[in-house]
C-alpha cells in the first residue's frame, strides 16, 4: 500500500558538504571584507586638511562623516550577512538545509549555489510579494 518516495525530502551528506565548503568559503570573504571596513573606520582620512583654508576643512568633515556612516551600514549589512552563513551552517549540521521554511520543500540547488543562507524557496519567496 505504501507509494514509492519520488520527492526528496533532504540533501544527501555528500551535497550538504558541497554546500558547507561554499558557505566557508563566502563566510572568509565576508570576514576579510568585514576586516577592510573596520579597518578602513579605525584609520583616520591620510589625505589630511591640515594645509588647506577652514572653509574647505569643514567641507572636508562633512564628507568624512557620510563616509563613516556608509562605511558603519556596510559593516553591519556584512557583520548580518556572516550571521546568516553562520546559522546556515548550523542547518547544515542539523541536516535541514536547504528545506523551504514555508513549504517544507527542497529548495533548488541553484537559488542554495546563487543565495547560500537562503531558508526560502522561490515559490515561498514569490508569495511574499
Amino acid at each position: 500500500m505504501s507509494t514509492p518516495q519520488t520527492e526528496k525530502t533532504r540533501y544527501s551528506d555528500a551535497e550538504l558538504q558541497e554546500f558547507k565548503e561554499l558557505i566557508l568559503d563566502k563566510i572568509r570573504i565576508a570576514r576579510e571584507e568585514l576586516n577592510a571596513l573596520a579597518s578602513s573606520l579605525s584609520n583616520p582620512n591620510l589625505n589630511g586638511t591640515d594645509d588647506t583654508a577652514g572653509t574647505y576643512k569643514t567641507l572636508e568633515d562633512g564628507s568624512a562623516t557620510l563616509e563613516k556612516e556608509q562605511i558603519n551600514q556596510l559593516a553591519a549589512r556584512q557583520k548580518k550577512f556572516i550571521d546568516q552563513l553562520e546559522a546556515a551552517l548550523v542547518r547544515i549540521e542539523n541536516k535541514t538545509y536547504g528545506v523551504c521554511r514555508e513549504t517544507g520543500k527542497l529548495i533548488q540547488k541553484e537559488r542554495l549555489r546563487a543565495v547560500p543562507h537562503t531558508t526560502l524557496s522561490m515559490e515561498a519567496k514569490m508569495k511574499q510579494y
